[in-house]
């Protein structure tokens, strides 16, 4: 048997091209923003161009692209995708607003409530004990819980710490001081029956979660139609989650849980910019 002097396969890199669909306008917005900061560090050198480093880091955001893929094809090391994909992720969070100033600016622009829920990001499985608290029993799944508050149209204002799968909507609203918020900025909100007993206000509640059935109770015609009308209310949330949920970067989480918090406020900024071009 003689051994070939060819190898089985080619040995150069094959590289393709994948159409990234995101607006012009959030390129050139990540990319002032990598120059800007550049400038500030006086940092006059990067391998390649600010646009051309946005739009790598758009695609491992948008597209869940390796770090190791989107070097081999742009000629540069994993090490480097992964500080541009921080560098930028840091910029971007730094951009998101505070929940106080986000109440304020729902009140500038006419908005008399907000709607909140809370949802979970699919996270790996790690071993160990220290795991168990990212199991979220309602989804069956290891994740990171958090927060998001939406105008009436459903846009996407702020976003929560990212906290372990098993808390609780409550645990999580009572850390972020909600309720205390709202009643600052004279705003009511549209939640779902996750929230029941965080608002114990009966005279003047912010928080209106609708009503629920019990065995020994069963719900008045009023009380269901109430539940209904809440329920289209709150129907625009579930769309400022579906536009968020586009990154496919959340479809698993493969970065460290500590740095959630900042990738999902830097996908909100990113997320505001494609809504409202």
């Amino acid at each position: 048997m003689t051994k070939p002097e060819e190898p089985a396969e080619n040995p150069h890199a094959l590289t393709y091209q994948c159409c990234l669909s995101l607006s012009t306008r959030t390129v050139s917005h990540l990319a002032g923003l990598l120059r800007r900061h550049l400038k500030l560090i006086r940092s006059r050198w990067r391998i390649l161009p600010p646009g051309r480093i946005a739009v790598i880091v758009l695609a491992v955001l948008r597209h869940d692209q390796r770090l190791a893929d989107m070097a081999g094809g742009n000629n540069v090391s994993e090490s480097t995708v992964r500080r541009w994909r921080d560098e930028l992720i840091g910029l971007l969070a730094a951009q998101a607003p505070r929940l106080d100033r986000a109440l304020k600016k729902v009140v500038r622009q006419g908005g008399e409530v907000v709607l909140i829920d809370g949802t979970l990001i699919r996270t790996r499985r790690r071993t160990g004990k220290a795991d168990r608290r990212n199991y979220s029993g309602k989804h069956r799944s290891h994740g990171l819980h958090f927060l998001a508050l939406t105008d009436e149209n459903g846009r996407l204002i702020w976003i929560s710490a990212a906290r372990p799968g098993s808390t609780h909507d409550n645990t999580a609203a009572r850390h972020d001081h909600i309720l205390a918020h709202l009643r600052a900025a004279g705003l009511g909100a549209l939640a779902d029956l996750g929230f029941r007993g965080l608002d114990n206000d009966i005279l003047d509640p912010v928080i209106v979660t609708g009503y629920i059935a019990t065995r020994t109770h069963k719900l008045t015609p009023g009380q269901k139609q109430a539940n209904r009308v809440l329920a289209i209310g709150r129907a625009p949330v579930e769309h400022g989650f579906a536009h968020l949920k586009n990154w496919r970067i959340l479809t698993k989480l493969r970065t460290d849980p500590a740095r959630a918090t900042r990738l999902l406020r830097a996908l909100l900024v990113l997320t505001n910019l494609e809504i409202n071009r």
